[in-house]
């Protein structure tokens, strides 16, 4: 649903040629994504962005919120699962304990059980810890630990579909989890080396070790460039996401 980095694209106030794009695959709002089978459906990550992208790909029930970490354009959306909730009751949250005790800080009128506002949410916490499944509907979804520059991060693995974002390092315990994915999407924020993220060249090498049928490229910068100039010179089976793509697995 967003294929963007912290401040998406265009940035505000940016006359950088690409924040100037008119296409509309140079339009990226802050990483999420959407995952759907059968009546399921979960969302990793809940930006800024999460109520235009909800609007954009409607769904009648929100299963649940998994995050990766806890910066702002992966969370200061949660706000607006409020119209989820009203429909279902509590909405099921999955989060390592430190992005749990950090969303419990940001949303504290969310989490609280005395005088609790009435038009506010409510949720249904659950810890994610590294090397322990979670039953997510009627599969076991697997954690994936990464480090974002001093921070860990999880990703998770949906059977053959693999969603990594703001990593850096990924240990090779942590890969042979991957490995066998059909699809892994894994973050690419531009050319230039940078501290907490992989760039274009270190997130090839990661593909390239992982060995997926299909990898697609996000959390991605203006700095990498055009939308097509990109595609254009990527490995045959590596693509830059965009906005609203669906892979059918």
């Amino acid at each position: 649903m967003g294929t963007g980095t912290s401040q998406g694209i265009p940035i505000i106030g940016s006359t950088h040629p690409v924040c100037l794009s008119s296409n509309p695959k140079d339009k990226r709002l802050r990483v999420s994504v959407l995952i759907s089978w059968e009546n399921y459906n979960y969302v990793i990550d809940c930006g800024p962005d999460f109520r235009q992208q909800m609007l954009k790909n409607p769904i009648p029930r929100l299963d649940g919120l998994l995050f990766t970490h806890e910066h702002a354009d992966h969370t200061a959306g949660m706000d607006d699962i409020r119209p989820y909730f009203f429909r279902q009751g509590d909405i099921s949250i999955y989060a390592h304990k430190r992005v749990i005790n950090s969303l419990e800080k940001r949303f504290d009128y969310i989490f609280t059980k005395e005088n609790k506002y009435p038009g506010a949410p409510s949720v249904s916490v659950n810890q994610v810890v590294n090397n322990t499944t979670i039953l997510l509907g009627n599969i076991d979804v697997v954690p994936i630990e990464g480090d974002h520059h001093n921070l860990q991060v999880f990703g998770y693995r949906f059977l053959d579909f693999t969603y990594l974002t703001d990593v850096k390092y990924v240990s090779e315990k942590e890969i042979e989890k991957i490995k066998g994915s059909k699809v892994v999407v894994i973050n690419a924020l531009r050319e230039q080396p940078h501290h907490s993220h992989f760039n274009l060249e270190e997130a090839l090498a990661f593909i390239k070790k992982v060995k997926p049928e299909k990898a697609y490229l996000t959390h991605i910068s203006h700095l990498l460039g055009f939308h097509d100039d990109v595609e254009k010179n990527l490995p045959k089976n590596v693509h830059l996401a965009y906005d609203n793509l669906t892979i059918t697995i």
